[in-house]
This record gives C-alpha cells, sequence and structure tokens, in this order.
C-alpha cells in the first residue's frame, strides 16, 4: 500500500473530472482502475509465488526471457524510475512542510535531509525499514480516513457549470480512456513488493496474500476519497481545482483545513518515499549477486544483513536528481518503461506457466483468476498506456525508451569483463 499510496490521490480526481464530467462515469473509470490494479497484483502474486527471488520483476525478466531484458530493468530503474520517483516525493514533502512549519529553508535541503534520513534507516536492516515504512503507512491510511469522515460531514461547495467537449472522433467513450490514464498512474506501485522476495518469511505465501489484500485496500481507499470530493465539491467544482483534497478540507475547516491537508499530503509522500527505499535496493543487489552488474552492490552489512552498498547508491542517486531538478521531466518520460515492463511481466507469466507445467511443477496456492485471458487483457492494457504516453509526449517518451535501450551494450559490457575475469553470471 505505502508503494502505490502517493500525492497523486490528492490531485488526479481533478484531472479525470475535466476528462468526464459527469460523477457516475469519473466513479467508474476509478472503479475499473482499480480492477485493472487488482488484475496486475493478481498477475504479480502469481509471479511472486512461482519465483520467490529476490529482484521481483527483474527477476522475472531474467529468468522468462534474457539477463540482458532485465539488467536493462534494474538499469532504468536506477537512472530513472526509482530515483526520479524517490526526489520527486522527497521535494512534494519539502514543499508542503516547509509552509506548514514556517520554515524557511531551500526545499532541497529538506528534501536531501528527507531521503539520507530514510536511507539510514534502512541501511541499519529490513526490519527496521520495514517498521518505518509500516509506521508510516499507517498514520497514512488514518489520516486520508480521517479526511473520508471530514468529507462527509463538510458542506457542499456552490454548483460550478462545466462545459467539456468530448474528443473528437471518440466522444465520451474516449474520454473515459483519456481519464484512465492518470487513474492507472494512481494505483501503480504494487510491483516494488516483489523486490525483496527473499527476505521475507515464506514468500510464496505471504507475498501474494499481501500483494492482493493491499491493492484491496487501496482501491477501497481511492474510491472513498472519491466519492468524498464528488459529494463535497460536485463534477464542476472538481474539475475546476487542481488541489481537490485541499477545496474539500477548505469548506470544512477554513484556513485550519487546508494546512491539515498540507500534512496529510506531506506524510503520504513521506510514506512513499520511505517504500521506495525499501524496496527497490533489492534489485541492484541482485543485478550484482547475478554477475550482470558492480560486484560490490552485492555486499551486505555483517550485523543487518541488508544490502547496505545497494542502498546508500540509491539514495544518493535520489539526492542527485533531487538537488538537478530535472526530476519531473524524468517522471514524464519513465511511464513509458514502467508500462512496457508490466506488459512484459503477463507475458512472462504465461512463459513460466507453461515451462512450470511442462517440468511438473507443482502450481503455487494462488493463480490469477480467468488465465490466460486475464493475463492478456492486462498486457493489453499496459502496453496501451505505452502506446498513448507515445503519442501525446514523443520526446519524452523516446527519451525514456532511449535510456531503457542504452542499457543494452552496457550489460554487454560487464558481460565482457566477467568472461574476461572467468566469472558467471
Amino acid at each position: 500500500m505505502g508503494g502505490i499510496i502517493g500525492s497523486g490521490i490528492f490531485m488526479n480526481p481533478s484531472v479525470v473530472a475535466r476528462y468526464v464530467p459527469d460523477a457516475g462515469r469519473a466513479m467508474l473509470v476509478w472503479v475499473l482502475g482499480g480492477a485493472i490494479a487488482l488484475l496486475g497484483g493478481a498477475i504479480f502474486a502469481e509471479l511472486a509465488g512461482r519465483r520467490p527471488h529476490d529482484g521481483g520483476l527483474y527477476a522475472y525478466m531474467r529468468d522468462a526471457f534474457h539477463p540482458a531484458l532485465a539488467f536493462m530493468y534494474g538499469w532504468t530503474l536506477l537512472l530513472v524510475s526509482q530515483s526520479g520517483g524517490m526526489a520527486a516525493g522527497a521535494v512534494t514533502f519539502a514543499a508542503y512542510f516547509a509552509p506548514l512549519t514556517g520554515l524557511h529553508v531551500d526545499a532541497r535541503v529538506l528534501a536531501v535531509g528527507a531521503i539520507a534520513f530514510f536511507t539510514a534507516i534502512n541501511a541499519l536492516g529490513v526490519r527496521e525499514g520495514a517498521s518505518t515504512q509500516n509506521f508510516f503507512m499507517i498514520l497514512k491510511i488514518a489520516a486520508i480516513a480521517a479526511f473520508v469522515a471530514v468529507g462527509l460531514f463538510a458542506p457542499h461547495a456552490a454548483p460550478v457549470g462545466l462545459h467539456a467537449a468530448a474528443p473528437t472522433g471518440g466522444g465520451w467513450l474516449a474520454a473515459m480512456g483519456l481519464a484512465m490514464v492518470p487513474v492507472l498512474f494512481s494505483y501503480s506501485g504494487w510491483q516494488t513488493s516483489s523486490f525483496m522476495s527473499a527476505e521475507l518469511k515464506d514468500p510464496a505465501k505471504t507475498l501474494p496474500r499481501g500483494l492482493l489484500i493491499g491493492v484491496l485496500g487501496v482501491v477501497v481507499l481511492y474510491l472513498a476519497v472519491n466519492a468524498v470530493c464528488l459529494r463535497v465539491l460536485g463534477i464542476g467544482a472538481l474539475a475546476a481545482t487542481t488541489t481537490p483534497a485541499s477545496a474539500v478540507a477548505q469548506l470544512a475547516f477554513g484556513s485550519l483545513g487546508a494546512r491539515l491537508i498540507a500534512g496529510l499530503v506531506a506524510l503520504s509522500t513521506l510514506g512513499f518515499l520511505s517504500n521506495q527505499i525499501l524496496t527497490s535496493p533489492r534489485v541492484y543487489f541482485q543485478m550484482a549477486a547475478d554477475g550482470s552488474f558492480f560486484k560490490g552492490l552485492a555486499k551486505v552489512g555483517a550485523r543487518t544483513h541488508a544490502p547496505v552498498v545497494a542502498i546508500v547508491v540509491q539514495g544518493l542517486a535520489a539526492i542527485a536528481v533531487a538537488l538537478s531538478g530535472s526530476y519531473a521531466q524524468i517522471l514524464n518520460y519513465v511511464t513509458s518503461v514502467d508500462y512496457c515492463f508490466f506488459g512484459l511481466s503477463a507475458l512472462a507469466l504465461i512463459v513460466f506457466r507453461i515451462r512450470d507445467a511442462r517440468a511438473g511443477e507443482r502450481a503455487p496456492i494462488f493463480r490469477v483468476p480467468g488465465h490466460p485471458w486475464t493475463t492478456l487483457l492486462f498486457m493489453l492494457v499496459a502496453w496501451s498506456i505505452v502506446g498513448d504516453t507515445l503519442l501525446k509526449s514523443p520526446l519524452d517518451t523516446s527519451i525514456g525508451l532511449g535510456i531503457l535501450l542504452s542499457g543494452f551494450p552496457v550489460y554487454f559490457l560487464f558481460a565482457a569483463r566477467n568472461r574476461a575475469t572467468g566469472q558467471g553470471g
């Protein structure tokens, strides 16, 4: 849940309302997005049961296809996906935290401090990192629940007229398709929990259960937040604002409500940051253990058994992106890369099912309902998002795909080095 819930749920309801100016259809988009997220969680749940190895999606790409493709995933994870997401979360936290407390400090300083703090916590060990993540997740859920409770009693905003034209040639069906993009962005993030499978107790059993319950919990929270926004603001006022949660809180408590929601958003982004630093270094650790990356990243602490070097490298990469100020652009073009691999993960499940059946392997406890049709549906949706981002933002998407493809020759440089030194991998 911590890997999914960020600041998006507090902004994207208004984006959806601009595409679909009808409360019923707006809620339908979030319901459909939740169903797709549950399907993605189900696919990763079965993948975790069939291949309970550290590295999650990295390991699935390696075992289903080729180590080069797995390396390309980890390469973009470090250079773009995780580092950019962490930097954005840290800077967003700083932007809300500074005015909330009255501190006159450069937002980048607070962002770097937040990243450094969680890097240190997670370097102490998986128990410390997980406990910190759970603490922030509980606070985040409680804060969202409080927001929903406030919204039930907040007065209705004055009606605001909205005149939105349907997309040319597609009608409202095309509008709902456009609205689905920010919804799916808000729901994505379930894959991060599979990065550290090998450090969990009985991952083949506990990780699938955690994935499904966690995604379902997020769906319930998201639908509740949207129901409150639509009830209090109405579809017109919701589409007119860029900060729907603040608008609801303002109606309920005035200026105090605005300060409360600022704390809520800061808390949400901080919890997201904690999750990313906890999970993503396990991918680089596994890459190094496979011999396809710098071997120093495979070192673990003597006492904590945590991949300390990989955690520190991830923290430093996120700090560099935060200081550069280029994280906003990075987040624009990373979407195509993420959903490209989401589609490949569905294809990997099909490959594993065929291989395991031929080898007589015992099926895991959980299996995706409706496979292969539901799995193929998720793959189609994921790659449709890649196509949509390519059409809407060809330059940014091309940059993201360029970084992805740059990992291909880098992988073979490491492979050549391993052959020269007689290492495996």
